[in-house]
């Protein structure tokens, strides 16, 4: 095993949280768009909601422990897909506004801005906790250099 594993793992976990937090802001972004996509119909959709799925490189401890210890590579996470959340889109009654349909209603996006910045500040704590193991992995690596002085 390479000690640069613990570094690999991080660097994964960062990445993958990055990703989370790009398409959480994409979501804010839009949370208002009412024109973001065409349907098959060819008429105007809000935007969907998306979610970012993640997993681990490994399913346990044991396949880990013998991938690394076969292969020499690290386990870690990925991102296995984005998807859009299917919830139904929210009807708002708006008659002035220029998509609103002959009720006077409008569609609006899936999004909920609570529920995606209570997913930042999670993916924000993980991506944190990461940067910690990171920090720590390379003080060890440090004290392990010095000790050849």
């Amino acid at each position: 095993m390479s000690i640069f594993h613990a570094l690999e793992s991080s660097a994964s976990a960062l990445t993958a949280q990055r990703l989370r937090m790009d398409v959480i802001s994409s979501n804010i972004a839009n949370a208002q768009s009412t024109r973001a996509t065409v349907n098959e119909n060819g008429d105007y959709e809000p935007y969907r909601r998306k979610m970012v799925t993640m997993q681990s490189e490994s399913t346990n401890f044991k396949s880990l422990l013998n991938r690394a210890k076969n292969s020499g590579q690290p386990g870690g996470v990925k991102v296995t897909e984005i998807t859009e959340d299917e919830t139904p889109f929210k009807f708002v009654y708006n008659p002035s506004h220029p998509d609103a349909n002959e009720n006077g209603y409008v569609q609006l996006p899936n999004v909920e801005p609570l529920k995606e910045m209570v997913d930042l500040m999670s993916a924000t704590r993980s991506y944190e906790a990461n940067i910690t193991a990171l920090n720590a992995s390379k003080s060890m690596l440090m004290k392990a250099l010095e000790i050849g002085k």
